[in-house]
């Protein structure tokens, strides 16, 4: 049965923890990273935690930036991201902010625990939802996807969570900001507990300074080159359809990612729709221009892009498809042929091809490119 993607996130110190224990609770970001956190909120269609972070830190678990919820309105999407936990037993406070903040929320929980959520949660707008004698990973997963239409769920926390979701290869991503201090204490929390998690060495797809911590991108690879290309497909398409979603809106022109990768998983380039106030300029456009023509890794990259790169446009002397090619680049990933709302006939895919380019479409992505297009297909 189909799964969202699983992104793992958490804040960590050099040692591993998640928190000391004190009675406050340790803060491992900054500024900077807690801005980029709201980012990747609001680029999820759900949100998770597991009831004894509810209980632990009273988070209220919003997408705090106004412009970034008015394009997830303007896209079509519910102004706040669906909040969900995960309660073996149902003993949930009423009181927490959780329950009171933010838009759509669901407890998953055992036959018996949804008794004691229901009874407990009465008089709140909240979906209460048993997943059998046990707390049931895959049933939640599959729920999320095929009741709520989730296909990006993004999980916060604690780390009993992250490491049921680990040890039972739930996980598409992990990404992790480290934190420029020690905690040293032995009955702090920490990310990951012991269990049987799956062989060998995750893949790094991305580090980067935000403020004073690291973010640290992992993916989880499995044994064979096929398995491990399609785990870096599968996240780097992800990464197109965030910037995707973080287009500013237009009535005139699709919102769009993409990302340059190099064959060793470096990334080269990123772009989107209309960066930096250019209000034509494309996604594939924007990412190629930051990468000097002569670099030799062109020739063996691939270019993720969130919609088929178009091969007729008016803005431009040439289309993003030819630009590709002129590139060097003979390898696309895509999640979405175009349509014909701007452009009949539209077939850069078809164009790529011709020239010898591999084009590959997942097209289990394709809901999550649309979205952030959603209005012009109404239009349409």
């Amino acid at each position: 049965m189909p799964h969202p993607y699983v992104l793992l996130s958490a804040a960590v110190s050099l040692d591993g923890f998640l928190d000391d224990t004190g009675p406050e609770r340790l803060l491992l970001s900054g500024p900077a990273d807690f801005d980029r956190v709201d980012e990747v909120r609001a680029s999820s269609d759900a949100i998770l935690i597991g009831a004894g972070t509810i209980r632990a830190d009273n988070p209220r678990l919003l997408v705090n930036s106004a412009e970034r919820r008015a394009a997830r309105v303007a896209a079509g999407r519910p102004e706040y991201p669906l909040k969900v936990t995960v309660s073996g037993s149902g003993d949930l406070d009423p009181d927490a902010q959780f329950w009171h903040t933010g838009g759509e929320k669901v407890v998953y929980t055992t036959d018996k625990g949804a008794e004691r959520a229901t009874h407990t949660l009465r008089g709140l707008d909240v979906d209460v939802v048993p997943t059998g004698a046990e707390l049931d990973w895959r049933v939640v997963l599959e729920h999320l996807h095929d009741a709520r239409g989730v296909r990006r769920l993004m999980v916060e926390g604690g780390g009993r969570v992250h490491t049921q979701l680990m040890t039972q290869g739930l996980a598409d991503e992990l990404q992790l900001a480290v934190a420029p201090l020690f905690v040293g204490e032995p009955d702090a929390p920490r990310l990951f507990g012991p269990g049987g998690y799956p062989p060998g060495r995750m893949r790094l797809v991305e580090t980067r300074p935000v403020g004073d911590v690291v973010l640290i991108r992992y993916v989880p690879t499995a044994p064979g080159e096929g398995a491990l290309a399609a785990a870096a497909d599968r996240h780097w398409l992800g990464v197109a359809c965030e910037l995707a979603a973080l287009c500013p809106p237009s009535a005139t022109a699709f919102s769009v990612g993409a990302v340059v990768v190099a064959a060793d998983g470096t990334e080269l380039a990123r772009g989107h729709s209309r960066e930096g106030g250019d209000p034509v300029v494309h996604a594939e456009e924007a990412a190629l221009a930051k990468i000097d023509p002569a670099d030799p890794r062109l020739r063996s990259a691939t270019v993720y892009s969130s919609l088929e790169p178009c091969a007729r446009r008016a803005s431009r002397p040439a289309p993003c498809a030819r630009l590709i090619l002129d590139a060097g680049v003979r390898r696309v990933v895509t999640a979405w042929r175009e349509p014909d709302t701007f452009v009949t006939e539209a077939d850069g895919n078809g164009l790529l091809v011709a020239a010898g380019a591999d084009v590959v479409v997942l097209p289990e992505f394709e809901e999550r490119a649309v979205a952030p297009n959603r209005h012009l297909l109404a239009a349409g």
